[in-house]
């Protein structure tokens, strides 16, 4: 899937459903493994696609980051602090590590995610065409791309 179209996904992901628990705005969590700067391209990408939406940080939705910094065993306690908040959706980058945090944390809170990760292989959907539960993302399959671009 191209980058483009990750974008127009998450950006409409805004557009679900927001749970009877929210506040006056919808609120995303974003939970990322490494850092912000790792990340700005696609932090960046992130926030047009909203805003193709008409979504505004600030303005009509709230952003909620939390960031592990590479200290993976801190994921879970930052998905937690995003499941409390609470949040109406959970976008994770940084491969299946803060995807799994973010799954561990809740059951209900649908989650999209980004990686380079099998996602069926490592368990996170059943399918790559009907992820089916609260999980949904996009991934690229790195490992066995990888290899076929190398060919």
């Amino acid at each position: 899937m191209r980058r483009r179209e990750f974008i127009t996904l998450i950006g409409s992901a805004a557009t679900w459903p927001v749970t009877a628990r929210s506040q006056a705005r919808p609120v995303i969590g974003f939970l990322g493994s490494v850092s912000f700067k790792t990340f700005t391209a696609h932090v960046d990408g992130f926030l047009r696609g909203l805003k193709e939406s008409g979504f505004v940080d600030g303005s009509n939705v709230t952003i909620e980051y939390r960031w592990a910094e590479g200290q993976f065993d801190r994921l879970p306690a930052l998905a937690a602090e995003l499941v409390q908040r609470p949040v109406d959706l959970i976008v994770t980058v940084g491969g299946n590590v803060a995807v799994l945090a973010a799954r561990q944390a809740t059951s209900t809170i649908p989650i999209a995610f980004l990686t380079a990760d099998d996602p069926v292989a490592s368990g996170l959907v059943p399918s790559l065409s009907r992820p089916g539960g609260t999980m949904t993302g996009v991934t690229w399959l790195g490992g066995e791309l990888g290899a076929k671009n190398l060919e």
